[in-house]
């Protein structure tokens, strides 16, 4: 599909939007994991549960949204996932007044289960909304509306329900159960007016996307001259690109999570206090913003989409493995330092993984939301393995390295595979 730069200036400029509500929303999750181990007294494996029930529900219900926005259009569907995350900010407010943190755990799996509905329908759209060679250049900048966001968030979340975390986890130790229940429970409601604050900006969202000049666009057909073959083709399983896709953005999306959600508690375990490390995840962020930034310079006009990810990928190797054996705040900075090597991953996998699909693209696109689920699985592993003492917190970083190994493979070879059997 091809437009002129005029015609999609408002399209880009409301996915835009969408994405800095995405990059909010999301990086909320670093300064949460904290708060809620505190207030719901919990260790650090417990903890890293926040993060899996949020992107646990792209996994869960990727496919359902392909479905929904078949129904609805890309237009309704952003609405309706605007909505869904409504409700799921709205269940903070009973979670907190019974400290519960189960419904905390559902409040986050509901607000992603919208989120998965705007990704399905946002990502593709971005993509094709021009030519596929600029996709990672388009891609990078609501990149960069996502993680101005998402360096936001911790920040403002931080400040308000964090601002003095050191004095209660000191205060807390010494109190008899009655007073640290109370305690506790002030901690918990804490949350409350943040989240109905962003329940309502949600919901008027919804409603400006409802009315907003946003046009619905058709998927790229199979047949066309960037698709390949497809008479021997039955599923798009039979697509190596989109199946070696969803595995490199698994772990692009699980390395991007750890190396942002596990700061605040990893400069912890590296004698930094909480008041200080709680807005951790914001650094990683910046980087993330300036990594984007060099996309969109570079991407196409000095650099291809697949070498992108290839120096992406090295520099994530190069960068743990500094982080797991260095010290204090050097190892921090480098852990946040990933942000920037994290940065281009998405944008440069997206449309190497959809490239060709023809009439699987819906099917393929739900697919890598569906990989989003790394964010659930790879904090989760990480915590596990930090409680482990000889492994502790830093070496549980180890699990980082063969993710970019593979993303490294799929740079340089994974994508260009366009059948599993070779022709003679």
């Amino acid at each position: 599909m091809k437009q002129s730069s005029r015609s999609t200036l408002i399209p880009i400029t409301i996915i835009g939007v969408l994405f800095f509500i995405f990059g909010f929303v999301t990086w909320l999750n670093g300064t949460l994991i904290p708060y809620l181990k505190i207030a719901c007294e919990l260790n650090t494996f417990q903890s890293m549960f926040v993060a899996f029930a949020f992107y646990i529900s792209y996994f869960v219900m990727a496919l359902p949204s392909s479905w929904i926005l078949k129904l609805t259009g890309f237009k309704k569907g952003m609405m309706l996932g605007l909505l869904v995350m409504a409700a799921g900010a709205l269940i903070f407010i009973p979670a907190a007044k019974t400290r519960t943190y189960g419904l905390f755990l559902t409040g986050l799996f509901v607000i992603g289960t919208g989120l998965s509905i705007l990704q399905t329908a946002s990502n593709p759209y971005i993509t094709i909304l021009g030519p596929i060679e600029s996709a990672a250049k388009r891609i990078s900048i609501m990149g960069i509306c996502n993680k101005v966001a998402g360096f936001l968030a911790p920040i403002i979340l931080g400040a308000i329900i964090l601002s003095d975390a050191d004095t209660l986890v000191n205060e807390l130790q010494g109190l008899d159960s009655a007073a640290k229940s109370i305690m506790l429970d002030e901690i918990a409601s804490r949350v409350v007016n943040p989240y109905i604050i962003i329940a309502i900006i949600l919901t008027v969202l919804a409603l400006m996307v409802r009315l907003s000049p946003l046009p619905e666009v058709e998927m790229e057909q199979n047949g066309d001259g960037n698709s390949y073959p497809t008479e021997d083709r039955k599923n798009i399983f039979m697509y190596p690109n989109i199946v070696l896709g969803v595995i490199a953005i698994f772990f692009c999306v699980g390395v991007e999570v750890v190396a942002g959600d596990t700061l605040p508690m990893y400069g912890q375990s590296q004698g930094i206090a909480l008041s200080e490390a709680r807005s951790f995840t914001s650094y990683t962020l910046a980087a993330m913003v300036i990594g984007y930034i060099i996309g969109v310079i570079s991407i196409p006009k000095f650099i291809s989409q697949s070498r992108a990810l290839a120096l992406s990928a090295g520099a994530g190797i190069l960068f743990s493995i500094i982080a797991i054996f260095t010290k204090g705040y050097t190892s921090v900075l480098f852990i946040a330092l990933l942000g920037l090597a994290n940065a281009l991953m998405w944008p440069a996998i997206w449309p190497l993984a959809i490239h060709g699909l023809g009439k699987y693209t819906k099917i393929g696109s739900a697919m890598l939301i569906m990989g989003i689920s790394g964010g659930a699985l790879l904090p989760l592993l990480w915590g596990r393995l930090s409680m482990i003492h000889a492994i502790g917190h830093q070496h549980a970083y180890w699990i980082l390295v063969p993710c970019y190994l593979f993303i490294l493979y799929y740079s340089l070879n994974g994508y260009r595979i366009k059948s599993w059997i070779k022709s003679n």
